[in-house]
């Protein structure tokens, strides 16, 4: 049986940051809000509280069930979940003399704990808190300080329970990878068993068992989710599975061809439809990019929805959703804290009688690429940039029409052919142009222009949770720039954006 660890969220920046950890120690890990946690905790093998940019001292603090956790299963309490055991189980909570935030070092040590095996007095450690544990709670021994906190970390005698005030997730905190080692590995006593080929096997076993002999529908973008999607399903149920590439008149330039012919010697049973039309009628006029985001995904609902009455004993629509799309869709504070929708999460309207079947949903986007490599896929396709689902429409900023596409085509063309040429390509996580709504004067010989503005794009990043710009040599940027302005007819600006996300966001929609 699979090691796995529960992450309790309580709102906090740096949630997913726990999880990526985890899963880098090859310990399989899943994040559920604290007010809704899984039905089955005895299923776990340990629970990570992480912290919360609320204090446990006010109304509306977060409080979680820990009845079936603390003193069961191993537990580690980060920042707000330490501050949470100690205010609620007999110790006290205060808030600081002081902000503590940002970079502090550890002070004190207690010698001979398991928990801090490994680790030195003066270790680096990252603060983010305006309260502070001032009494430890019933049973607490202390562990560490810092020169400014007393109560860094500490442990419950005669519990596996552990609370830190610091954050061991992000990369600031020095020894944070191997103080969840020490938790995970030496106190939890956890398997290594979180790798690809696992993965592969499990999930193989677990859709073939799941679908038996019905058949699969399964939409093909040419990226790397839904190819890793498709031959994880071809693995699991063969020529049960019909994949179907829809060209939504989004894509790339040629990109409806080019794909289809990719995943031709790959064993999977492709289709081609061309619903272009269809898809830019139904934007026509609208400039809202949520409403965009919704029409795009209800439209290939529709299309698949046609495609599958053409196949008989279809009763599953495959998708390759990833862990991030996810988290994105579920918070701690309900749907109104959602930053985008994703027209491939939260399931299928009522007439569309097919189950899901979301092979990759529980994996980065980093894992993705490894367990596809595990598949033997071309590493040629595992290192493609992403496309956004709703492609080219969320990149129009505000409305859609057929020449506006055709001109972005052809920028992002010359932009994403430019950074194969220059040797930069893999060096960037995803690039892409964005066609702005707005004109601006220029000359183009002798004559005053007044045409459109695009932003470039390039961000390096790890699985799309955080970004960050790419530096592009200035003289790549001034080649680009002007191939564009003089192929690209109506182009006469080009920008290159520098925000990293947060607070920016990949995409501009």
């Amino acid at each position: 049986m699979q090691n796995k660890v529960l992450i309790l969220d309580f709102g906090s920046q740096y949630t997913q940051l726990i999880a990526r950890r985890v899963r880098e120690l090859f310990i399989y890990c899943e994040i559920h809000p604290f007010n809704n946690p899984p039905q089955n905790i005895k299923e776990f093998n340990a629970v990570i509280l992480s912290g919360s940019p609320y204090s446990v001292r006010s109304e509306d603090a977060p409080h979680p069930n820990l009845s079936e956790i603390k003193g069961q299963l191993p537990l580690l309490a980060v920042c707000y979940g330490a501050q949470y055991l100690a205010h609620f189980s007999g110790g006290n909570v205060k808030p600081s003399d002081l902000r503590e935030y940002g970079r502090a070092n550890l002070s004190m040590i207690e010698d001979g704990e398991t928990f801090f095996e490994g680790i030195e007095k003066g270790s680096q450690v990252w603060m983010s808190h305006s309260d502070t544990i001032d009494t430890l709670p019933t049973g607490g021994i202390l562990l560490a300080s810092t020169q400014d906190v007393t109560n860094a970390a500490f442990r419950v005698e005669g519990e596996d329970t552990y609370g830190i005030q610091f954050h061991p997730e992000v990369y600031h905190t020095a020894d944070g990878k191997k103080l969840l080692e020490n938790f995970l590995l030496k106190i939890a006593g956890l398997k290594q068993d979180w790798t690809p080929d696992s993965f592969v096997e499990m999930t193989v076993n677990e859709i073939s068992e799941t679908i038996g002999t019905e058949r699969v529908i399964l939409g093909l973008s040419g990226g790397v989710d839904s190819t890793v999607a498709a031959v994880l399903l071809n693995k699991a149920v063969g020529d049960q599975l019909q994949c179907v590439f829809v060209n939504n008149g989004l894509l790339r330039k040629n990109e409806f061809e080019s794909v289809l012919n990719q995943y031709e010697g790959m064993g999977l049973n492709v289709k081609g439809v061309d619903s272009s039309n269809q898809f830019l009628n139904a934007l026509k006029g609208v400039t809202d990019p949520e409403t965009k985001r919704k029409i795009i995904g209800n439209t290939f609902i529709d299309v698949f929805d046609e495609e599958s009455k053409k196949i008989s004993n279809v009763k599953w629509l495959g998708q390759g959703t990833i862990y991030p799309d996810v988290i994105e869709s579920i918070s701690v504070n309900g749907p109104s804290a959602t930053i985008k929708s994703h027209h491939n999460v939260g399931g299928l309207p009522d007439y569309m009688k097919l189950k899901l079947v979301e092979p990759l949903k529980m994996l980065f986007k980093d894992e993705v690429r490894r367990v596809g490599a595990s598949l033997g896929i071309n590493p040629e396709l595992l290192g493609r940039h992403p496309f956004p689902g709703p492609g080219l429409g969320i990149r129009i900023l505000g409305d859609i029409t057929e020449e506006k596409v055709k001109m972005l085509q052809e920028v992002d063309a010359i932009f994403i052919e430019g950074l194969k040429s220059w040797d930069l390509y893999d060096q960037v996580w995803q690039a892409g142009a964005m066609l702005l709504p707005v004109n601006s004067v220029g000359v183009m010989g002798d004559e005053r222009t007044y045409e459109k503005c695009v932003a470039l794009r390039a961000v390096q990043s790890t699985d799309g949770m955080t970004a960050d710009w790419v530096d592009l040599p200035y003289a790549f940027l001034q080649k680009i720039s002007n191939e564009i302005i003089n192929k690209v007819k109506g182009i006469n600006r080009v920008v290159y954006d520098i925000s990293s996300k947060p607070p920016a966001t990949i995409e501009w929609e």
